[in-house]
């Protein structure tokens, strides 16, 4: 039998989003559920990959299944596909598994040619409405399918509207839209070297093809990349019979929300635009109406399209985004899937959902990605701050948040801008899908035009940006590099802020306070809490850090890097006596200075921390980088210490390494100078003693880092536990405590059967696994690492993301061997992969006891843990789109 690789929509539903792509699945569920959509056909995810197979040409068997259901559908309306006297026009739209706003390209009006045109104007008794659908036609046609810029087309009708003395492209008449149909056929012929293609089959065949290309244009794979969208999955092609909006004052489109995709309201919000096609309104060229006023324009209608937003939210139990066009007064839904939305939004959603009883609150959890946590979890503008605060103008509120940064013009430069440091601030008249890169690397992103749901809003709430649309007050001559609003003239690099919950621009920046996170958050937060089955723990060097991470759910310090807390000046000079110390008598003279300090930092630490675990890391980094390097810090150094220049220059050159991060740090250190760790052991536990006596209980938990061999393990510990006894006896009292190590050197992984006899605990720190496994240095691999990604070598940068084959397979055997040797280890993840949802995931089924991250990361952690016990309860929870 004859792989079948073309659907109707009368013949797919929601479960076949695999085949048929997200769009198609349900257009054709729609279909199936009795609403007026346009009839059309699906060609499936799997003729895109075969596409890619067959050399990027379409086989003769494919086009003879689209040829048959053309016949179908000219069937059913009674039409013939490019009539000369009534036509059938297509509409022809990519469809991926995973919605991909704005990165996929749209043809419409397909069909349209010299005899078509004329045919459309006679039966719809409309000649203006046929030659605006043709060169609409003629301008997405050479610009999606052979590439042609649509700079030229714009440039033309600009002309054409100053010519006339119009403002309005609908204010064109038919024969200045005829006139621009040939101006635009030229262009045609000027960029391509061919005449417009009359062949509607033909037409077809380059639009399919186009759809399939852009599978792989570079928007694409950016957006892929950043939402972790598998490569491989391919795009469908939906091939719809046309209905038209731009038919006169009874006809239009929109773009709608059944809930408020920024704040989960539920209430209907969206835009239409009348006489206009569906392109009109996402691009932003006009500036459309609020969709609640088409009560009053077309109250049937709009009552029409309530109910059905209703009914597919129902029918999906999720928020739906609804595409939709008015044809001489009739509805037809164009599209529905589930709406991006902000984090806040979402959150509302799910929780009002759960509420409402359509799902539960595991449904709930697996809706909310963890990463978009991020929208809540960072600053607001000070409501002090603003009242001085120069407002420059305001536009919609279209993505929430707040930004500042120094504004560029050019998505290029304002991607070179981040690269340097800098905060950056996206301005543009529009975005649009080629802009996608630099509104990652913007903190946010202002448009003069467009609305709520153009491409810039869509796309910014999806990223958890801040964003101000539609500012129409503000001038942008993005050529020259600049932008006015009022008596205010502004040039690349100056500053803004952008105030996402209200659509405010201000002048220079404004400063942000920590977001209060409570109501949803907080019920929803509660739900992953009662689910999840793994602790999560923080990195924290101080106690504002623990305070905050607390806040954030922190079930325990996982890391707290001691070598933070030397570098304050009141503290950096005592550090460097120890290290420039000549003898073992001068090197403790040294760190009797340094180690009140360090007490009171734990003492402090344990009081914001409780009874809760707190692991403390010893020394880790090599010596040398606590010295200076130039030679007038030498200079300084050594006049400060009463020692002669070379003497100082001695030891800065004595410590220097070729290769430090394989070098004399960690342990190695401890190995030779033990008096360093049992100063450090001394201040953890006269701490915890402390803090014992004020009748609070702590069991610290120390970390030696670096180990690579059981006896380098033994001979520190037994230091350790040595002053440790010392100190009991001293202070005729004692405290529980832990020593574990740090398994980071992959020969320790190796070996972890023999280490976890001697640990009580392992800490997984898989930056430096990661660099020893890879033979990468972190601090150089960003060079050429995005080279790997684009080639697909490697699907993100292992520093990033853990790589579960590689590094994944040490910890794996680390943990087996480890658990087996000792079955009261502790295990847990201390690296900056405990905070990447994957990498949690994997250390979840790993059996880990906790992951531990930077306080921001610790809801991110949480949620992502309650996913994992949901996917491991083999919880039904449906698909929701990424």
């Amino acid at each position: 039998m004859t792989k079948k690789y073309v659907y109707d929509f009368s013949e797919g539903n929601k479960e076949m989003r695999n085949l048929l792509g997200g769009k198609g699945a349900n257009l054709a569920e729609m279909t199936c559920l009795g609403l007026t959509v346009p009839p059309g056909f699906t060609i499936t995810t799997e003729a895109c990959n075969r596409y890619y197979d067959e050399n990027e040409s379409l086989w003769p068997e494919l086009l003879e299944e689209v040829d048959m259901h053309i016949k179908e559908i000219e069937k059913k309306l009674g039409k013939k596909f490019s009539d000369e006297n009534n036509p059938l026009l297509f509409s022809v739209r990519s469809g991926a598994v995973f919605s991909m706003p704005g990165m996929m390209d749209t043809i419409l009006n397909l069909g349209l040619n010299d005899k078509s045109v004329i045919g459309l104007s006679n039966s719809t008794n409309n000649e203006r409405f046929a030659y605006d659908s043709y060169r609409r036609f003629i301008q997405m046609f050479a610009d999606v399918a052979m590439d042609v810029p649509k700079v030229h087309f714009e440039t033309a009708l600009e002309q054409m509207k100053e010519d006339k003395k119009v403002e309005l492209d609908n204010e064109l008449t038919a024969e200045d839209l005829k006139d621009l149909v040939n101006i635009y056929k030229k262009i045609y012929v000027e960029e391509t070297g061919n005449e417009f293609p009359q062949d509607p089959m033909l037409q077809l065949k380059y639009s399919i093809e186009a759809v399939f290309r852009s599978w792989n244009n570079p928007r694409a794979n950016v957006y892929r990349r950043l939402h972790n969208i598998n490569n491989s999955l391919g795009t469908a092609v939906n091939v719809q019979s046309m209905v038209f909006g731009n038919m006169g004052d009874t006809s239009g489109t929109g773009v709608a929300f059944s809930r408020n995709p920024a704040t989960g309201e539920n209430k209907l919000f969206g835009e239409y635009l009348i006489n206009a096609q569906g392109e009109d309104v996402v691009a932003g060229i006009r500036t459309p109406e609020h969709i609640s006023t088409l009560h009053e324009v077309m109250p049937e209608v709009y009552d029409e399209f309530l109910n059905t937003a209703n009914k597919l939210e129902e029918h999906y139990k999720d928020m739906q985004d609804l595409e939709f066009t008015i044809e001489n007064g009739k509805l037809f839904i164009l599209q529905t899937r589930s709406g991006k939305r902000t984090t806040q939004a979402a959150l509302n959603i799910v929780v009002d959902l759960v509420n409402e009883g359509l799902i539960t609150k595991e449904e709930a959890i697996m809706r909310i990605e963890p990463n978009s946590l991020n929208q809540l979890l960072h600053p607001n503008f000070d409501p002090e701050q603003l009242k001085n605060a120069q407002l420059i103008s305001k536009g919609l509120a279209a993505s929430p948040g707040a930004a500042s940064g120094k504004i560029y013009f050019h998505a290029d430069e304002a991607v070179e801008a981040a690269k340097k440091g800098e905060k950056v601030i996206l301005v543009r008249q529009e975005t649009s899908p080629e802009d996608i890169e630099g509104m990652i690397s913007a903190e946010g992103i202002l448009t003069a035009r467009g609305g709520m749901t153009s491409h810039a809003a869509v796309v910014a709430r999806g990223m958890g940006k801040c964003c101000v649309a539609g500012a129409s007050e503000v001038v942008v001559d993005e050529a020259q590099k600049i932008m006015r609003s009022n008596n205010v003239v502004l040039t690349e690099g100056d500053i803004i802020s952008l105030n996402g919950n209200d659509g405010s621009i201000y002048l220079g920046n404004v400063d942000k306070v920590e977001p209060e996170l409570s109501g949803n958050f907080e019920i929803f937060m509660n739900w992953v809490d009662e689910i999840r089955d793994m602790k999560v723990r923080t990195n924290a060097d101080s106690p504002k850090d623990a305070i905050q991470a607390l806040k954030f759910g922190a079930e325990g310090i996982g890391l707290t890097r001691t070598e933070h807390m030397f570098f304050s000046d009141e503290r950096i000079p005592a550090v460097r006596e120890m290290i420039l110390s000549k003898t073992i008598e001068q090197r403790k003279t040294a760190l009797d200075k340094i180690r009140p300090m360090q007490e009171n930092d734990f003492y402090e630490i344990y009081k914001v921390m409780e009874d809760l675990p707190v692991t403390i890391r010893l020394l880790d980094p090599p010596l040398h980088e606590f010295l200076p390097t130039n030679k007038k810090d030498i200079e300084n150094l050594a006049k400060d210490m009463g020692l002669s220049y070379d003497e100082v220059n001695d030891t800065v050159q004595d410590l220097h390494e070729v290769n430090p991060m394989l070098g004399h740090r960690g342990c190695r250190l401890a190995v030779t100078y033990p008096e360093i760790y049992r100063m450090q052991a001394r201040a953890i536990i006269t701490a915890a003693l402390r803090h014992k006596k004020e009748g609070r209980t702590i069991k610290p938990e120390i970390m030696i880092p670096l180990v690579g061999d059981v006896k380098e393990l033994v001979y520190v510990k037994n230091e350790i536990i040595d002053e440790i006894n010392t100190i009991f006896e001293e202070y005729s009292d004692s405290v529980e405590y832990l020593i574990g190590t740090m398994i980071e050197v992959p020969r320790a992984a190796l070996l972890a059967d023999e280490i976890a006899k001697e640990a009580d605990f392992f800490s997984f720190g898989t930056n430096d696994m990661t660099q020893m496994a890879f033979g990468f240095s972190r601090d150089d691999a960003g060079k050429f690492l995005g080279e790997y990604e684009e080639k697909d070598i490697y699907p993100a940068s292992p520093f990033e993301s853990l790589d579960q084959k590689g590094v994944g397979k040490l910890l794996e055997i680390a943990v087996e061997n480890g658990t087996k040797a000792n079955d009261k280890l502790h295990l847990g993840i201390c690296g900056e992969h405990g905070g990447e949802p994957s990498s949690i995931e994997f250390c979840y089924n790993l059996g880990l006891d906790y992951v531990s991250c930077s306080p921001y990361r610790v809801p991110i952690a949480r949620l992502t843990l309650a996913q994992a016990t949901v996917k491991k309860q083999n919880i039904d929870t449906g698909h929701i789109d990424k």
